[in-house]
């Protein structure tokens, strides 16, 4: 009987000194996606910038990926493995035709699938994770923004809609935008392009610091909790 006391007063020890870690240490925002949540090429700096004193992101986003890739290449381990509390997910740009059959995705199927998994195996970690739509591409016809990202935009609309998962909708917000900004003033976001061609998918610091606004005002009407960490 004396052996059962201890072993429960060891356990409730071992708990509460976990649960103190736990609350000292910052709340962690992991994002995962591909070039456009970068620090060098997206809103991932500009975003981490937002967070408060008792938030710390962590940036696990690499160019080049889709949903696919950054599954098959283990990087959403490393998103696991850097316990979270949220994990905001972004993909489409290199799940889109032209991309190789590495990295290429199908709305309605393969990409639904792997957001699927995401969520479920976020959640199972017990880190809250949050889908944000592609960022569209700052590409105009008849002065209006082709948005050739929408299949992929729907599809995660989608699944975070059946699973019940909080949603940024920046493609949504990021065409609008961009409608009403046009062209000219949307090339204020473009960064410097590479031998001499011009980037319309990436940011500059100021079209970081402005998406990066966007994603904010969203997350603080679909996540309480993460909200509170913002500034």
């Amino acid at each position: 009987m004396r052996t059962f006391s201890l072993r429960l007063l060891f356990a409730s020890l071992l708990l509460a000194a976990t649960t103190a870690m736990a609350a000292d240490r910052p709340v962690r925002v992991v994002l995962a996606g591909d070039s456009t949540v970068t620090d060098s090429a997206g809103w991932g700096a500009a975003f981490a910038k937002l967070l408060g004193p008792d938030a710390v992101c962590i940036n696990l986003a690499v160019g080049g990926q889709s949903s696919k890739s950054f599954r098959d290449s283990r990087r959403w381990q490393k998103v696991l493995d850097a316990r979270p509390d949220f994990v905001l997910i972004q993909f489409g740009h290199n799940d889109m035709p032209g991309k190789g059959p590495e990295r290429e995705t199908d709305p309605e199927t393969t990409y639904r699938d792997n957001l699927i998994r995401c969520v479920d195996e976020a959640r199972a970690i017990g880190a809250q994770p949050i889908l944000v739509t592609s960022l569209t591409r700052r590409l105009f016809d008849d002065g209006k923004i082709r948005g050739e990202l929408k299949p992929w935009a729907d599809s995660a609309r989608k699944v975070a809609t059946e699973k019940e998962v909080p949603l940024v909708d920046l493609f949504a917000r990021s065409v609008t935008l961009h409608n009403e900004l046009g062209a000219e003033e949307s090339d204020k976001f473009n960064p410097p392009g590479r031998n001499g061609q011009i980037d319309h998918t990436h940011l500059n610091a100021h079209g970081a610091e402005v998406i990066a606004g966007i994603i904010a005002e969203e997350l603080r009407k679909v996540t309480p909790d993460l909200a509170r960490q913002l500034r």
